[in-house]
Order: structure tokens, then C-alpha cells, then sequence
């Protein structure tokens, strides 16, 4: 990049020089007045640019990005939570992937992975426990429920599958899904290192950041420049 602007700027002015020289070898003003006013209005935009990202001593107002580094941190900032990471742009956003998710919600691997031989033990370990304990010891004890339990296993997951798919679970899912909530989380979080990374800039770091951003473009207004002074040259002789 600052080799294509070194580019334009050398070629803009090496030709303005050219032509003064051609202006002074033939004296004619009228060349030699495009040439100044060429070389001028170069000069002076490509100081304009320098300025932008350099201090030069004695010079009010240059090196203004480094200088003013912490504004333009802030405003990063700003441009990114007020126009990408709102809480209004994130709950839309995870509004329309549970919408879009809704029917593609599977929750057969979670109740496959219940383990119901604990749910049976544990039931079997209640009963024992209970009053009906004495009477099932006279019958065998645990034993005797051993034929309970394949018909216990698959009542329990006909259970659990009718109960996750009633709209009394939906419902319970969706509020624990709070969008606005989880936007809320996001944004304080999305903030927090936005603000981490920031702090970590230095002035040297924005003002590259600037200039990877915006001085590939501006060696063509050292171009411009010189191609308008050239222009009021020519205006100025015919004045």
C-alpha cells in the first residue's frame, strides 16, 4: 500500500516537474504556469495525507489519528455495538434460529441416554424402604418385582416422550430460552471483549489499522491534486 501511494505521488510530481521544465526549456508560461500548479497541488495533498498519520514538528493538527486515538477507539466501539451487536439484531437473531429449529429439536438421544435399570433401582429401593417393604419380604423381596421391570422401563419412556412433547414442556423450554435474556447476556459479553481488545490498541496499532483501511485510495488524491493545479494553472494564464 504505501508503495502504490509512493508510486502515485512520485509519478504525479515527476511529471509536473517534467513539464515545468518543458514550460522553462520553451518559455512558455502557459506550460511552465500548468506545471507549478501542478506540482503544488500534489505536494500539498500528499502533505495533507502524510500529516494524517505522522506528526511533523511545528505543524498544528498533523498526526491527528495517532493523536486522537482514543476517539477513534470509542468509536469503533460505538459502530459496532449501536449498528451490529444490538440487542434487538442478536433476539432476532435467535428468534429465527428457534423458529427455524423448532421442528428439527430432537430429544430422543436425551431421553435414550436416561438410564432407567437407576430409575428401576431406585424405585425398587423406595419401595423396600417403605411399609410395603416387611410385606414384599414375606413374597420374595426384590425378587418378586424382577417382572416389573421391563414393564416399568417402557411405561417410563412412553411417559417421558409424551411429556416432552406436550406444549406444557414446549412452553417451560421456550421461557428458559428467553431471547431477550440471552440477547441481553450476549451484548454485556460481546461488550466485554470488545472493551478487552480495545484497551489493548496502542496508537500505533489504529493508526496502521486506519491506514490499512483508507491509504491504498488516497495516493489518487496526490493524482487529483496535481491534475486540478495543472487545471487552475491553465485557468490562471488565461486570466
Amino acid at each position: 500500500m504505501k508503495e502504490q501511494l509512493l508510486n502515485k505521488s512520485f509519478m504525479t510530481n515527476f511529471i509536473a516537474v517534467v513539464i515545468i521544465i518543458i514550460g522553462s526549456a520553451s518559455s512558455i508560461q502557459f506550460i511552465k504556469s500548468i506545471g507549478f500548479f501542478a506540482l503544488s497541488g500534489a505536494i500539498t495533498n500528499w502533505l495533507a495525507i502524510y500529516m494524517l498519520f505522522e506528526k511533523v514538528p511545528y505543524l498544528y493538527g498533523s498526526g491527528v489519528i495517532p493523536a486522537r486515538f482514543e476517539e477513534f477507539k470509542l468509536s469503533i466501539k460505538q459502530l459496532m455495538m449501536e449498528q451490529f451487536f444490538t440487542a434487538n439484531n442478536i433476539e432476532q437473531f435467535i428468534e429465527n434460529e428457534e423458529q427455524q429449529g423448532k421442528n428439527l429439536l430432537n430429544l430422543e438421544p436425551l431421553l435414550n441416554a436416561v438410564d432407567y435399570d437407576k430409575v428401576y433401582e431406585g424405585l425398587v429401593s423406595s419401595i423396600m424402604g417403605s411399609s410395603f417393604g416387611g410385606m414384599l419380604m414375606m413374597m420374595g423381596g426384590e425378587e418378586a418385582l424382577v417382572p416389573l421391570k421391563e414393564p416399568f422401563t417402557e411405561k417410563m419412556k412412553i411417559t417421558l416422550t409424551e411429556m416432552v412433547e406436550s406444549d406444557r414442556f414446549k412452553s417451560a423450554l421456550k421461557q428458559g430460552l428467553d431471547a431477550h435474556k440471552i440477547g441481553g447476556d450476549i451484548v454485556g459479553k460481546i461488550e466485554s471483549v470488545i472493551d478487552k481488545r480495545l484497551n489493548e490498541l496502542t496508537p500505533q496499532l489504529v493508526k496502521e489499522m486506519v491506514q490499512a483501511i483508507i491509504r491504498q485510495h488516497l495516493g489518487w488524491l496526490v493524482v487529483w491534486g496535481g491534475i486540478f493545479g495543472g487545471l487552475m494553472g491553465a485557468l490562471f494564464d488565461f486570466a
